[in-house]
């Protein structure tokens, strides 16, 4: 599995995310989050699931995400 570039993360009002721990927790979020759709997307690949199904699914998965600080403007 090819290990992403991680970009710099910005806050929502544009400035840069300059903890130290949350740029590392961000890290680690992502790279367990990369795993685990990996390992989803060769199980569904294993049991012969279409390629391109299942990328469109997970993809759909990731926009249907909903923010639950959006109330809070966080």
């Amino acid at each position: 599995m090819k290990k992403l570039h991680l970009p710099i993360w910005h806050r929502s009002n544009g400035e840069i995310v300059s903890c130290t721990e949350k740029v590392k927790v961000m890290r680690e979020n992502i790279e367990e989050l990369q795993q685990a759709i990996q390992d989803a997307y060769e199980d569904a690949l294993f049991m012969d699931v279409d390629s391109a199904q299942i990328k469109s699914f997970l993809i759909t998965m990731i926009e249907n995400l909903e923010n639950p600080y959006k109330d809070n403007n966080v």
